[in-house]
């Protein structure tokens, strides 16, 4: 039983403007009450989301000195490599029980971020790697962008609101491993409650159980996906900006019954960032005297710096 809310993206691009408004309304109202969703009829197809595992695979069984050569330093891992339990979630100490990789932003010739975005990693052991990373990416980039659309509907924007400051943003596709658990994790999991930075995350890979999200009683409940669906939620850098309106979720994944720890787990991640000078500032038509502003001005590129400090990717 899967105790989200599952919507179709197919609804929003019908065609039909009652379908669409359904879209608009389902996720909208599933977003204020617990921040995530299970899309269907996204742009990622079974032969697409079948390679993408194989290379990732293939590439987290390479041998952990050849993985190590793709770690690059000074760059907070926003590409390449980054080894196990070096990320930890804000506000713990114990690393995360997981390794995982990062592919970021496919940028026009002479884009002005060309200064600001380390540029992509290439692994040279596996030739298909970053040419099905570059289709994923891009498609669930797409996603995202149609998905934004419906929310701004929901929030009484222009629909085409956000297009500018997605478009060359900031995002991440992170492909992670959490290993087979060999001993006694000491106070670690293999991801501890959190919330996510960014405006929105598609994942994919949460059709087992694992994924948990707390709602609004502090309850922790499985976020379970069918075959052909992804989960999205909100992060907090949108949460922000609508003054709270839409649910930044505090999720995490647990780690499996005893009997289950010789058993790798895999989830691919997709955190849909803004350009970063987007005003991260609540929106006037999210604040009333009934919700009063929340949070002080800040911009992306500020917001995102903070907390890759906390997180431990950042030395200050």
């Amino acid at each position: 039983m899967q105790n989200i809310p599952s919507v179709d993206l197919r609804d929003f691009l019908s065609g039909n403007p009652e379908r669409k408004q359904k879209f608009v309304n389902e996720i909208g109202k599933a977003y204020e009450d617990i921040g995530f969703v299970a899309l269907k009829g996204h742009f990622l197809d079974d032969s697409l989301v079948e390679g993408l595992y194989a290379e990732v695979r293939n590439f987290f069984n390479l041998p952990l000195d050849v993985k190590e050569q793709y770690e690059i330093p000074g760059i907070g891992g926003q590409r390449g490599y980054v080894s196990f339990g070096k990320e930890h979630a804000k506000g713990r100490k114990e690393g995360d029980l997981k390794e995982f990789w990062h592919f970021g932003q496919y940028l026009p010739e002479g884009s002005k971020y060309e200064a600001e975005y380390p540029e992509n990693v290439d692994v040279k052991e596996l030739p298909k790697f970053n040419a099905v990373g570059k289709e994923a990416y891009q498609m669930l980039e797409k996603t995202g962008v149609y998905v934004l659309r419906a929310l701004a509907l929901y929030l009484g924007l222009d629909e085409f609101y956000f297009d500018n400051y997605v478009a060359e943003g900031n995002s991440i596709l992170r492909p992670i491993h959490y290993p087979p658990i060999t001993s006694e994790p000491d106070n670690a999991v293999r991801a501890a409650a959190h919330g996510d930075i960014n405006l929105i995350t598609l994942l994919m890979g949460a059709q087992g159980k694992g994924l948990q999200v707390q709602n609004h009683n502090g309850e922790w409940i499985d976020a379970i996906a069918e075959p052909d669906e992804l989960v999205i939620n909100v992060g907090d850098m949108l949460s922000r900006h609508t003054n709270n309106r839409l649910k930044s979720t505090i999720h995490q994944v647990v780690n499996p019954p005893r009997e289950l720890w010789g058993t790798s787990r895999y989830s691919i991640p997709f955190f849909m960032h803004p350009v970063s000078e987007m005003k991260l500032n609540a929106l006037d038509n999210c604040i009333d005297e009934n919700h009063p502003k929340l949070y002080d001005d800040i911009t992306a590129g500020e917001f995102l710096y903070e907390r890759l400090v906390e997180l431990g990717l950042i030395k200050k």
